[in-house]
């Protein structure tokens, strides 16, 4: 049985060296280490959100929101302008400009912590970096705009490319894959080609698996247990999760509304770290940072 543990505990820290092989993200105003789990607070300027519309979309109340976040322990603020929930209607560049724009200036302004821009459009993303934004996170991953890559090359920005299929309007009404890890792998492959081809660096590059984009309530579960599986194909990319609050954690509670999906959001969330993830996109950030902690100071005792 010793024998049996001592070859467990081998392998486990030979998935734990492959999967921190790279350190730390590059983006265009530093390098952010990876030795410990990254905490990307959501930041949605849009009044219609799924979990919080509506509830930060001017300046000051903004501004208090990301006060509060980084005083919880947030590592990287991502602004989202256009609401991705289902039902939603994609905005124009401009009224994403009007609502994302002014806060990133102002946030930039009065705090130093790494900014990200949920957009999918070149022209957003490039206003974005331009205001301040340091990470272009591209939920259709350079499918809709491969333009954005032309973006992250010029300026040095970071880059979350996301698994989804569709588009904005279709996101969540496409028919499943027969297979769905095949399938993001295979999207990963492409992305990566596109952004490379482009002149992005691997180094600015972070993946995101896309739960609840495109999938069924079994596969964001399938790619949650298999996580560690498809970080192996990609151990030299950080990989993303953002579980949090998603419809398919409230239906596993029994269809608990968003607000009540914060114990199931925390359980996926470090069973992600666990499964490889280098950063988590989240909304209760005070949450997830004790979480992180006192999974951090159990694995320092665990035996080596």
């Amino acid at each position: 049985m010793r024998d049996e543990d001592e070859r467990s505990s081998s392998l486990l820290l030979l998935l734990f060296s492959r999967f921190n092989c790279l350190m730390f993200w590059k983006t265009s105003r530093r390098r952010l280490s990876l030795e410990r789990p990254l905490v990307m607070a959501i930041l949605n300027v849009t009044p219609d959100s799924f979990s919080d519309g509506g509830a930060h979309f001017s300046i000051d109340d903004a501004l208090r929101q990301a006060e509060k976040i980084i005083a919880e322990g947030a590592d990287i603020i991502d602004i989202g302008g256009e609401s991705t929930r289902p039902g939603s209607s994609p905005v124009s560049i401009d009224e994403e400009i009007r609502r994302t724009i002014p806060v990133i200036e102002a946030i930039q302004k009065r705090f130093d912590i790494p900014i990200s821009i949920d957009t999918t459009k070149a022209g957003v993303a490039k206003r974005a970096v331009d205001a301040g934004a340091e990470v272009i996170n591209d939920i259709l991953g350079l499918r809709f705009d491969e333009r954005i890559a032309d973006v992250v090359a010029a300026s040095g920005a970071g880059l979350v490319l996301m698994h989804s299929r569709g588009t904005i309007e279709t996101l969540h009404v496409q028919p499943p894959v027969e297979d769905i890890v095949v399938d993001v792998v295979a999207d990963f492959h492409r992305a990566i080609a596109v952004a490379n081809d482009d002149c992005v660096k691997d180094e600015q590059i972070v993946l995101d698996i896309g739960l609840g984009f495109g999938k069924t309530q079994e596969q964001n579960l399938e790619l949650l247990a298999k996580l560690d599986k498809i970080k192996t194909e990609f151990r030299e990319y950080p990989m993303l999760v953002g579980a949090s609050r998603k419809s398919f954690i409230g239906k596993v509670l029994g269809g608990a509304p968003s607000a009540e999906r914060l114990g199931g959001s925390l359980a996926a969330a470090i069973l992600a770290v666990r499964k490889g993830a280098n950063i988590l996109r989240v909304h209760d950030v005070k949450e997830t940072v004790a979480a992180i902690k006192v999974v951090a100071a159990i694995k320092e005792r665990s035996p080596k």
